[in-house]
């Protein structure tokens, strides 16, 4: 077993018995020949083996060509299969037989050098990093054409125009930083649903507050405005006596629905308004 062929038939049929393995075999998170070390077993008596089927085909395969005569041998030669044509046509090998013709007189410590063409593929390759090389030198050094740095930053703006156009779909990206008041007609309509399935208990239907302080006049605990009430609304208020954090229940897009319904009672007449607490909440101070 010393031909490439044979090692890449090895390494190829080990690696999808090691794959079909960890595909089949349920180890969880880690993989099965860790979980089961009985697994890591099998593939080394099965690498051993099929190393040992490979070495018995090669001294098969040498027996049988050392039984053929030459007719025998002339005939399988021109049988030989395009791969290894192509293979001899790319490298420009030459059989051991004529060697003899190419060994030059240098002689190193009994190593003697063959003059051996170059691969095609070799030299095919340096004359084109050649062309390569020439094409860099005008394109970037005699016409000015964007380094790798200018790359980079144009690459940066891309991405931050694909970022901003994904966050103008994402709507479930919104924050309290980049939160905007909804104004639209199906937004509160949302927002009022959600504020009588969970707010009512503590604000009453009408806004007009309960445990919960009173939304529809101007006085605010925890600051008016989109961005506060946001961030009230998801964080929570205040620690041991305030409303929980709605984060966990809601969505980014409920919270700002919400929110925005809340803002919009401002200035409505509930029917038992509570006292005012907090204080008076200007726009501007926003």
């Amino acid at each position: 077993m010393r031909t490439f062929s044979s090692y890449l038939r090895v390494i190829a049929i080990v690696a999808l018995v090691f794959g079909a393995a960890e595909y089949f075999i349920d180890s969880g998170d880690k993989p099965a020949f860790i979980e089961y070390p009985e697994v890591l077993l099998f593939m080394l008596v099965f690498t051993i083996l099929l190393v040992a089927v490979e070495a018995v085909l090669a001294a098969l395969r040498r027996l049988t060509e050392v039984m053929m005569t030459e007719e025998q041998r002339e005939t399988q030669a021109e049988k030989e299969v395009w791969y290894r044509k192509w293979y001899k046509k790319l490298t420009r090998s030459r059989p051991m037989e004529e060697e003899g013709e190419i060994l030059l007189d240098h002689n190193y410590d009994g190593i003697r050098e063959l003059d051996n063409s170059l691969p095609p593929w070799w030299l095919y390759g340096f004359y084109l990093s050649i062309v390569f090389a020439v094409v860099y030198l005008v394109r970037f050094h005699v016409f000015d054409g964007a380094d790798q740095t200018e790359e980079f930053r144009n690459e940066i703006a891309r991405a931050e125009e694909a970022i901003a156009r994904y966050k103008e779909t994402a709507k479930d990206l919104v924050d309290a930083s980049t939160v905007t008041l909804l104004t639209e007609t199906p937004d509160i309509e949302a927002g009022k649903a959600i504020f009588q399935s969970n707010c009512i208990a503590c604000h009453m239907a009408d806004g007009g507050g309960g445990i919960g302080p009173n939304l529809t006049d101007t006085h605010w605990i925890l600051g008016g405005g989109i961005k506060n009430v946001f961030h009230t609304i998801s964080e929570g208020g205040r620690s041991g006596k305030g409303m929980i954090a709605w984060k966990q229940t809601l969505r980014p897009r409920e919270i700002q629905q919400v929110a925005s319904y809340v803002l919009a009672l401002q200035g409505t007449t509930p029917a038992n308004p509570k006292e005012p607490e907090g204080e008076v909440w200007k726009a501007e101070q926003e």
